[in-house]
Order: C-alpha cells, then structure tokens, then sequence
C-alpha cells in the first residue's frame, strides 16, 4: 500500500504548489477583506447608527458597533479588549499566511485559511480606525435577536466549517478515496 492510496499527498509537492499559489491566494484574502471594508462603508454612510431597516419578517440591517469579540463577548471589558483583539486577529493572519506558504493538504484547508485571514483582517481594520467593528446582519424570530454580526464573520464562521469538514476527511472523500481499504 502506497501513501497516495489512502489519500495522502507527496508533501513536497503540496508546498510547490501552495507556493506558487500564495501571492494569488493573498490576493484572494485581500479581496475578501475590500469587501468586506466596502461592504461596512456602505452601512456606516447610508444608516445612521442605530437605526434599523426591516428587509424581511426576520431579517433587518441595523447599523452596531461592537467593541468585543463575537456575540459582542469582551464588549464592556473597559477598552483593553480594543488592543488585544487587534494584535490576535493580525497575529493570527501572519500564522496562517506563514502556514500557506508552507504548504497545507488541500483545498478546503487552503480555502479557509484564506477566509480566516480576510475575515480577521476585516475586523481588524475596524478596531484599528473606529476601535469597533461595524455590524449589521440581524437576524431575529418572534422577537428573539441573534447578536448582529458581518459580512468577515460570516468568512470566519464558514472558514472554520471548511476547517472541520477538512479536518474530517471530507476532501479525501469527494475525492472518490475510499478509506476502508488501508486495513
């Protein structure tokens, strides 16, 4: 049995590839954050904020800051939180960019951390000019409100979903690999 035959890849040609990929893949990250940073311009110039416009009988944008982390967690923490979540989100943008260079194992890893790193940076250029992120997705039922979040948490979210499916074989398995033949 050959390691290709259980859905492992030559590492050294992994990080060829993902090298010859990054700036492309960088590229993708940036333009996952000008989104989203154009995305919150548009919100912050046409509502006021505070307000909120009804799109749906569960949907509204409402224009929030939040000076915590998700679910507004850390929000009235006295400021130090403000610091702290920006050197994380930038921290941890250079790890995975570091981590893409090097080469990861495959698509769906490669895919969420370029999500990570356009959905951190987002943030954090938020708390860098404002000290706060902009929200403005509310979803709600029966009066009952999930906190506001954004267009970067809905990359971070959906890149740690990719992360997981990945972490579960998912890729090997859309691959048509069957794993019950390594016994």
């Amino acid at each position: 049995m050959t390691p290709a035959s259980v859905g492992l890849v030559e590492p050294r040609a992994s990080v060829a590839a993902s090298r010859g990929r990054w700036w492309l893949l960088m590229g993708a990250a940036a333009l996952l954050l000008v989104l989203d940073q154009g995305v919150k311009r548009a919100i912050a110039t046409n509502l006021p904020l505070g307000d909120v416009v009804a799109v749906t009988a569960w949907f509204n944008l409402v224009h929030v800051l939040n000076p915590g982390a998700s679910f507004s967690f850390l929000a009235d923490a006295g400021g130090w939180q403000r610091h702290a979540l920006t050197v994380f989100g930038a921290a941890l943008s250079v790890a995975l960019a570091v981590m893409l260079w090097r080469g990861v194992r495959g698509r769906l890893e490669t895919a969420a951390y370029v999500g990570l790193i356009g959905g951190a940076l987002g943030n954090v250029v938020d708390r860098m000019r404002i000290g706060a992120v902009v929200d403005y997705l509310d979803l709600h039922w029966r009066g009952m409100h999930w906190p506001a979040f954004n267009l970067a948490d809905i990359f971070i979210v959906g890149s740690a979903m990719l992360l997981v499916l990945a972490a579960f074989g998912a890729e090997t398995l859309a691959r048509g690999t069957d794993r019950g033949d390594a016994t």
